[in-house]
Parts: C-alpha cells; sequence; structure tokens
C-alpha cells in the first residue's frame, strides 16, 4: 500500500518568482502546488496586474486565487537599492528563480543569471520572455497572443474562409509555463547529479514562448521541407486523419467524434447503419478516406441530426467509439467523471465566503500536489520572509516607511 506525502515532492526546494500576469507565475505555481516554497516578489503599488483581470471579488480577481495558491507575496520596490538588495539575499538562498522581465532588465537589477552564477555556480534561473535571451527579436514586448501567431498555433485555427481566431485562454503562456517547469525539473536533477546545492552546475532555462507554442505544431516541419504541404485552418476536422471532426445533433449540442481509426470506423459506420460505408474497401484505410473527407462528414451529420445529444453519446459509447459533448463550466461542475477524480475543491476567502478551485493536476500517487492557501494578500509575508533573513522588526518598519515595501 503507498503512503501519501503531503508534504510534495518539492518540499525544501526554494523558488524565488519575480514575474508577473501568467507565463512565469503559473510556472511557479505549479511549483508551489507540489511543495516548493514560492516566494514572489511583487511591486507594493498594486501587485501583480493579474490582481485585477477579469472576474474581481472585493477589487481582487477570482483569477488570483489560482494562479498564486501556496504562494508567499512579498512586496519590494525594486527601484530602491535596499529592495533589490532583498531580491538578491533571496535569490542567492533559492534554489530556482523563475522570471519572465523583458531581457536585460534583471541585469540592471545586478541580479541576472551570469551575475548570480559568479557567486552561485549551482544557481538556476528559468527565464520566460516572448522571444528568448538571444536573437533579434530578444527586446521586443512578447505576450502570449504574439507566441501563438509566431508559433504557428494562430495560422492553423478557424475556419478556411475566415480570420485566424485564439484558443479561449491564454494558451502560449501556459505552455510557456509548462516548458519552464519542465526545464526546472531537468536542471534541478542535473545540479542535484553534479554536487547538489552550492556545489553542483547550476544553468539557465531559457524558455521563449514563440518557440513553446512551435514545439506543439506536430508534423509541420517536415510537411513543408519535404512536400510542400502547408497546414492550413480547416475549422473543426483535423486534416488528413478522418473522420475527426465536430458535429451538430438535433437539439444543437455540438458533439466530437473521432472515428479516425480503422477499425473504429467501421464499428461508427455500422452504427449509423451505413453498411455501405462499413464494408467500402476504399474507406478500410485513412489514406483511402482521406480522399473522401466530405463524404464521411456529410454522412455523419446528417445521422446527428436524426439524434439528441445524450442518444448519439449512448450509441456512439455502445459501438465504442470515442465522442464527447463539448463542455462549458457549467457541465464539467456536475459531471461525474470530473466528480469522481475530485477536480474541484473548496476553500473559503478571508471574510469565510466559499470558491471552488480546480483540483491539482496531475494526480500523484505518492506525492500528490495540494492547495495550502488560495491566492495571498498583497504583502502578506513581508514580515515573516524579512524575519527570516535576520530583519528585525524596527528595520521592517523603517523600510515601510523609506517606500522599500
Amino acid at each position: 500500500m503507498t503512503t501519501k506525502n503531503t508534504a510534495g515532492p518539492l518540499a525544501g526546494i526554494k523558488v524565488l518568482e519575480l514575474g508577473t500576469l501568467i507565463a512565469g507565475p503559473f510556472c511557479a505555481r505549479m511549483l508551489a502546488e507540489f511543495g516548493a516554497e514560492v516566494i514572489k516578489v511583487e511591486s507594493p503599488d498594486g501587485g501583480d496586474p493579474i490582481r485585477k483581470w477579469r472576474v474581481l471579488k472585493d477589487g481582487t480577481s477570482l483569477w488570483w486565487s489560482v494562479q498564486s495558491r501556496n504562494k508567499k507575496s512579498l512586496t519590494l520596490n525594486m527601484k530602491h537599492a535596499q529592495g533589490r538588495e532583498i531580491a538578491r539575499k533571496l535569490a542567492l538562498e533559492a534554489d530556482l528563480i523563475i522570471e519572465n522581465y523583458r531581457p536585460g532588465v534583471l541585469e540592471k537589477w545586478e541580479l541576472g543569471y551570469e551575475q548570480l552564477k559568479a557567486v552561485d555556480a549551482s544557481t538556476i534561473m528559468v527565464r520566460l520572455s516572448g522571444f528568448g535571451q538571444t536573437g533579434p527579436m530578444k527586446d521586443l514586448p512578447g505576450f502570449g497572443a504574439i507566441g501563438e501567431s509566431m508559433g504557428g498555433l494562430r495560422y492553423v485555427s478557424g475556419h478556411a474562409d475566415r480570420p485566424p481566431v485564439r484558443v479561449g485562454v491564454s494558451i502560449g503562456d501556459s505552455v510557456a509555463a509548462l516548458h519552464g517547469v519542465i526545464g526546472a525539473m531537468m536542471a534541478l536533477r542535473h545540479r542535484d547529479a553534479t554536487g547538489g546545492k552550492r556545489k553542483g552546475e547550476g544553468q539557465m532555462v531559457d524558455v521563449a514562448l514563440y518557440e513553446s507554442v512551435f514545439n506543439l505544431m506536430e508534423s509541420l516541419v517536415p510537411e513543408f521541407d519535404h512536400a510542400g504541404v502547408v497546414r492550413e485552418r480547416t475549422g473543426g476536422s483535423l486534416p488528413g486523419i478522418v473522420p475527426s471532426n465536430t458535429y451538430t445533433t438535433r437539439d444543437g449540442e455540438n458533439i466530437v467524434i473521432a472515428g479516425n481509426g480503422d477499425a473504429i470506423f467501421k464499428r461508427l459506420m455500422l452504427a449509423m447503419g451505413r453498411i455501405d460505408m462499413a464494408g467500402n474497401p476504399e474507406l478500410e484505410r485513412n489514406d483511402g478516406r482521406v480522399r473522401h473527407t466530405q463524404m464521411i462528414d456529410d454522412a455523419i451529420q446528417a445521422w446527428c441530426e436524426t439524434q439528441d445529444i445524450d442518444s448519439a453519446l449512448t450509441v456512439l459509447k455502445a459501438a465504442d467509439v470515442p465522442a464527447g459533448k463539448i463542455y462549458s463550466v457549467r457541465d464539467m461542475m456536475t459531471d461525474p467523471q470530473f466528480l469522481a477524480r475530485d477536480m474541484f475543491e473548496q476553500h473559503q476567502f478571508a471574510d469565510g465566503t466559499p470558491v471552488k478551485l480546480p483540483a491539482v493536476s496531475p494526480k500523484l500517487s505518492a506525492t500528490p500536489g495540494h492547495t495550502k492557501w488560495i491566492g495571498p494578500s498583497l504583502g502578506q509575508h513581508n514580515d515573516e520572509i524579512l524575519q527570516s533573513l535576520g530583519y528585525t522588526a524596527q528595520a521592517i518598519a523603517a523600510m515601510k516607511q523609506d517606500g522599500v515595501l
């Protein structure tokens, strides 16, 4: 029987987060969810701008409660020499530094990777930026939307006869954050294998948003290089893999049906009553079906128009054909699969108001992640963190008076 370690697999790892909005903070959030101590540095003048994004409660974003859960908030005025001095002390104590400023900003503050490495060769810094730390575009502002566009995702998203569309979340930033987590874990593994903290070899993890998106683009490059094929927008279908598309049932619901495996396709056609198509040798393999994509999609759509969403899903489930309704958050909150997997956590705001948050993913059997507290108030952990660095209560009060905190 496996005994769960509630401290998390990253217990004992100290992370300094120097960043705002999405990519860097999401990267640090995942580390915090699995036990790392994450100290988030914020400007005393309002903190991370994401505190005011989208839907607010009592002036603070509901998004903040997720994006900064388990983090400690420290306010530092980085324009003040003492603020930079404190940040430097924390950086040299940390196992990981995560930052997403434009290249060069940390160097001006004497917090750049090379500057810290000169003091401690085991320094690991995860740097997330629009275009990376090198190249002709490195100094340009690079938000997730730009990374999605340059990395190829926007070009292939939407319908062929309309302009490209965006995914409904900040996918470019989030994908970059996940690359940052992966890079951080590999860098920690290398540091530990070469001597551990203070003795092992640190490194810089250079994550560019556009490259993180580009990394998802499947066969895009070899198809163009070898065959001159430019992947285009195809709406809800998956080009070259048939059938895999979104269809509409008679009650107006959208259903995704992925019948692209050879055996699955045959089961799908039989479930639809299309024995003629199930037995058609031209449709037996994917390359043959690709030549008849429109005919197949038309047949599936015609069948869907005879079914409501529940009956269609029942038929397809019985035939072992992958299919699913397109969920809104309202669907998720009552879905038996989400509930069985404990995908929602109940928490409270400071005033006692209840709030549900998404549960931590991925699920580890022995060292699962968990939420210790939701996003903190601005500067909530100032005294705790500064006292751990040796500052007295009088010194902390003076720094507050001087505008350092």
